[in-house]
């Protein structure tokens, strides 16, 4: 099953619905938050409690790879590494291009009737 996937414009919304998934039930480590600014990220995982997908969610060739890429090359990766084909991890990128931020959550069986 691939991962959910929901995107986001406005930084509160994901985070109340994040809040949401964690009252739910579903695992911390299982939520992540991917974007093109890596302040804003952070700054959203931390508030919200959620993960960045990190080195521990990435073959170690994959993240040592990364280093040398720009910041779409590294996005698209990390994006296939959790369950996305290349096409799909492109649109995602091109997503999060125009400011967009993604909720992804693996182990995610009833995570769309939480969020509806």
């Amino acid at each position: 099953m691939k991962p959910f996937v929901k995107e986001y414009t406005n930084d509160e919304k994901l985070q109340i619905d994040v809040n949401i998934l964690k009252d739910k039930g579903i695992d911390k480590k299982d939520v992540y938050i991917l974007s093109h600014d890596d302040d804003r990220t952070d700054r959203i995982a931390d508030n919200a409690g959620a993960n960045e997908i990190g080195l521990k969610e990435m073959d170690f060739s994959e993240a040592v790879g990364n280093l040398f890429h720009k910041k779409g090359d590294e996005l698209r990766t990390k994006v296939q590494e959790i369950g996305f084909s290349k096409e799909e991890a492109e649109k995602f990128e091109a997503d999060m291009d125009e400011g967009k931020v993604l909720l992804i959550v693996t182990n995610n069986d009833n995570v769309n009737s939480y969020l509806a």
